[in-house]
């Protein structure tokens, strides 16, 4: 998971979360900070058809949807950004051991999922549902 700065400016790592848990994490940190949009990654494949992980993510969307309907839930491309992670890792100079964590590509992917919303959004491009 990742979070922006009051401004929208600045994608930040936040935690790494298992799957079972988002829900109830996420209802903590909403009851200790202020929450204006959840964004979800899409998982298109190449061809901008549905990934097969797109059969957890849509249930999983409703159930958030579900437990905070006064915040709004945006789509944002994540096709390329465990690769793009992968890359600042190795021009930040992570060493191979960190690079095959996967909460590190995890975390890193989450920021990429958000700074590229945020900046999709500054230039005026819309993705809310």
């Amino acid at each position: 998971m990742a979070v922006s700065d009051p401004l929208k400016i600045i994608a930040t790592a936040l935690d790494t979360v298992h799957a079972d848990e988002v829900l109830d994490y996420l209802g903590k940190y909403v009851e200790r900070e202020p929450v204006e949009l959840f964004v979800v990654g899409l998982p298109k494949n190449l061809d901008n058809t549905d990934a097969e992980s797109m059969r957890d993510v849509k249930p999983f969307v409703k159930r958030l949807q579900a437990k905070f309907p006064k915040i709004p839930v945006a789509w944002a491309d994540e096709r390329f950004t465990s690769k793009l992670a992968m890359r600042a890792m190795i021009d930040a100079g992570f060493k191979k051991s960190d690079r095959r964590k996967k909460e590190n590509t995890d975390k890193l992917s989450a920021v990429i999922i958000l700074q590229s919303y945020m900046e999709t959004m500054n230039n005026g491009n819309n993705y809310i549902e």
